[in-house]
Parts: C-alpha cells; sequence; structure tokens
C-alpha cells in the first residue's frame, strides 16, 4: 500500500504540469472495433526506469481514446499541435511524451492537442488500421474545432515519438484512409506540419536498408522535421531513411541526428545535446511560418 502511494505522489507531480481544459471522447458512440479486454490502468513500477531522475506514466489498456485540450494560458499564437505519445504499441507514456509536450508548446504560444489512443495492438497499420483512425478523428476533431478552441485551422501540425512518430508518419501520408465500403470525411485529417522525434517502425527490420511496408512519403506530406540519437536501440535508420524519401519526393523536411541520446528522453533535460531539441522544433516552426516573426533561439 505504502509503494502505491509513494508512486502515485510521484507522478502527480511531473504529470499534469498544465491544467486540463477539455477533454473529449474520439469515439462518442464507440470506437469502430470491439474491445474486450482490461480495464484502462498505469502499469508503472517503481523499478522501472527513470528519466532524467523521474518516474513516466505506462497506461495500457486503453479502450476508449480522447483527445485533451491545453491552451496556453498567454500568448496565443493560433498554430496547434495534435501530440501522440509512445510506448510500442503496447502503453503510452503519458507524461513525458504527452502532459510534459504540452507544458512547453503552451509556453510557445501553441495549443497542444494530448491524444490517448487505443493500446495494447499486436499489430499497427497497414496491418491494423486502428491506430490511424485513431489519428484521424483526433485531427478532424480539432479541425472542427477550431474556431471555439482559437486555432487556425491551417496551422495544425501532428508529433509523435516512438511509436507514435511512427503513427504521425503514417497520419501525414494516409490521411485520407477509409475502410472499404466508407464514404469519405468532408472535415481532412491532414497535418499542416509533422514533428517524429525518435522514430519507430519506419524502416524494415533486420536489414534497416528500405521503409517499412505502409510508410509511402510522397509530395502531398507535409513539411517534417525529424530527430534521433546515432545510439538509439531503435536504430537511427528510422529518420534516416524517411529523411531520404522525403528528399526525393522534394517534401521539405529537416533532420537532426546525434551521437548520443539513446531512446524514450522526452523533452526532460539532460547533459545530453539532444534533449534540447525543443529549441530546434521552435526554430523550425517559425523557419515554415507556422509560428510568427523570429524565434528566440538562435
Amino acid at each position: 500500500m505504502r509503494t502505491n502511494v509513494f508512486l502515485a505522489a510521484l507522478l502527480i507531480v511531473g504529470t499534469f504540469a498544465s491544467a486540463q481544459q477539455i477533454t473529449l471522447p474520439l469515439w462518442p458512440s464507440g470506437a469502430p472495433e470491439a474491445y474486450h479486454g482490461d480495464p484502462e490502468t498505469d502499469i508503472t513500477k517503481l523499478t522501472d526506469r527513470l528519466v532524467a531522475g523521474k518516474p513516466l506514466a505506462h497506461l495500457t489498456n486503453v479502450s476508449k481514446p480522447t483527445l485533451t485540450v491545453y491552451k496556453p494560458t498567454g500568448k496565443n499564437t493560433g498554430a496547434a499541435v495534435v501530440v501522440f505519445p509512445g510506448g510500442s504499441y503496447r502503453i503510452l507514456a503519458y507524461d513525458l511524451e504527452g502532459t510534459e509536450v504540452c507544458t512547453w508548446l503552451n509556453s510557445i504560444g501553441v495549443t497542444c492537442v494530448l491524444v490517448k489512443y487505443r493500446v495494447p495492438f499486436a499489430e499497427h497499420f497497414p496491418e491494423n488500421p486502428a491506430d490511424l483512425e485513431d489519428a484521424q478523428q483526433a485531427m478532424r476533431i480539432t479541425r472542427s474545432h477550431a474556431t471555439e478552441w482559437g486555432i487556425d485551422p491551417k496551422r495544425i501540425g501532428a508529433l509523435g515519438f516512438s511509436a507514435g512518430g511512427h503513427l504521425v508518419v503514417v497520419l501525414s501520408n494516409h490521411a485520407d484512409y477509409k475502410r472499404a465500403g466508407e464514404s469519405a470525411n468532408e472535415i481532412d485529417a491532414h497535418p499542416d506540419f509533422v514533428v517524429v522525434i525518435y522514430p519507430g517502425y519506419l524502416s524494415d527490420a533486420p536489414a534497416l536498408n528500405k521503409l517499412a511496408h505502409g510508410i509511402d512519403p510522397s509530395p502531398n506530406t507535409p513539411p517534417t522535421f525529424l530527430l534521433q540519437a546515432e545510439d538509439d536501440p531503435v536504430h537511427e535508420e528510422n529518420a534516416l531513411l524517411y529523411f531520404q524519401a522525403l528528399k526525393e519526393a522534394k517534401v521539405p523536411a529537416e533532420l537532426h541526428l546525434y551521437a548520443q541520446g539513446g531512446h524514450g528522453y522526452g523533452l526532460r533535460p539532460t547533459e545530453l545535446p539532444v534533449t534540447h531539441w525543443p529549441g530546434l522544433v521552435e526554430t523550425w516552426l517559425h523557419t515554415i511560418h507556422v509560428l510568427p516573426g523570429q524565434s528566440s533561439h538562435p
């Protein structure tokens, strides 16, 4: 009992730095695919690794996906980012790669829309389209509420980590996906820009010499920011191969590759330069004119 109380206290301190403002179900009438598993839970244990000296949440058995909107409390630039935490499609690192990201985005005047998508999945797109359907739905809900939430519907991007990085790549290339027999949705699910942090599943293992099935960049892929470390156990080829494919498709793309960093660092700053990537993203958002004016970062 004492262990559970201690763990809960640690998580509360670092998880919800921003005040939640609006939470909506992705599928008010139920997701397209039925779920018959265990109830949603946080399976974090005291023995789990720490990131920058702090624990992180491990949400799993998410059968009722949601989005939560975090609005800037100060200046609002009108830009928005829909955020997809990672976790190997088994769990969601909901604070490390979610609520903490919203705190940063709000600090630069960007609305954050945090998605709790369905997990776990034994397979992801294209074998199982449920992950993509959640991502499409999150983008469409965000765009349909743009006026109400103070968002420019033409400046809504997507950001993802690890498996979430794979998911935003799939979304950026298959936003028009629909099941056989489905009618087309009138609300556009295309992100206007994409930020991909230490992605997985973009290259075929074990060869790591070609893109995985279902990635499919094209000239319609939105401007993309990629970041990964050379010592990432998930392999930097994920970012390298996708960057080269974007270049060949003439898609504006920016790649940052660092010598050290590993995987799963979120945006908790350490002595390693890779963990200061939020400044690079902010500069890039000014460069592609998502944010007005000049960046505060050199």
